[in-house]
């Protein structure tokens, strides 16, 4: 893990930042918030729901590297909070954040290189899924290395 850390701050992806405990928890609410924007979508838009799906992870993983005074800083954010979020969580994780990264793939694909792609609702309804246990998983992973403190 540190290996990892270590290339991302020399690098420049990530700087050391102390990050108030308000900021984690505002991240993971807007990540549950996000989550029932997407469910409640999911009939509606596929693309706006999958896109949501995809934010939650996003501010799970934001959350998880405030946890530990990391904040990414680079052109590339999305991609680091996936790296990040693959090396802290470790080995337990690997298909949630391999998810994860599919889906920044995919999304990026959709918003910039190709608007109009078929976001399908089964495509739609995994990614809310595995969001959702990401989402879930990352809360409960933060609250662990902090019980001291009340994450929700």
């Amino acid at each position: 893990m540190k290996s990892v850390i270590e290339k991302l701050l020399k690098n420049g992806f990530i700087a050391k930042e102390n990050i108030g405990w308000d900021q984690i928890v505002k991240h993971i609410n807007r990540a549950q918030k996000d989550l029932a924007v997407a469910k409640a979508n999911l009939e509606i838009d596929s693309e706006a729901s999958y896109n949501y799906s995809y934010l939650a992870m996003l501010r799970s993983g934001r959350a998880l590297m405030f946890s530990f005074g990391y904040r990414p800083i680079d052109g590339r954010q999305h991609k680091t909070v996936v790296e990040y979020s693959a090396t802290t969580l470790g080995k337990e994780f690997v298909l949630l954040t391999l998810h994860f990264d599919k889906m920044r793939k995919f999304r990026n694909r959709f918003t910039y290189d190709e608007p109009g792609i078929l976001v399908s609702r089964e495509q739609t309804r995994l990614s809310l899924s595995q969001a959702d246990k990401f989402v879930k998983e990352i809360a409960a992973f933060i609250q662990k290395e902090n019980p001291q403190k009340k994450l929700l």
